[in-house]
């Protein structure tokens, strides 16, 4: 049920962050994108950040999110099928979390 849940929030943020690829994010700096290789490289030399998630999104996207051990800062990124990666969002504090068998949500989970 967990990656159910992570798995539909990392496809809810990658469709909702989908325009803004091609049009800059809302606070005027544009999603940075390059070829998966370059982008991965250098998320690994300034950051040391390595992935520690995958998924496929139903766009036919590879979703990513890489974080230095650390947890220093992360970053999501989507990989076209073409070999281009955006960054999608980053952040500091991240955390590992294990999967609860029996997590509750509220009510409806």
């Amino acid at each position: 049920m967990w990656r159910t849940i992570t798995g539909l929030a990392a496809l809810g943020l990658c469709l909702t962050a989908l325009p803004a690829a091609g049009q800059g994010s809302a606070g005027g700096t544009p999603v940075r994108c390059d070829y998966r290789p370059a982008v991965v490289k250098q998320l690994a030399s300034h950051y040391a950040e390595m992935p520690v998630g995958i998924g496929l999104a139903v766009n036919g996207g590879v979703v990513e999110v890489l974080a230095s051990d650390s947890g220093a800062s992360w970053t999501i990124i989507i990989t076209m099928p073409d070999g281009m990666s955006c960054l999608m969002a980053s952040g500091r504090g991240w955390e590992t979390l294990s999967p609860a068998a029996n997590v509750s949500l509220g009510p409806d989970s």
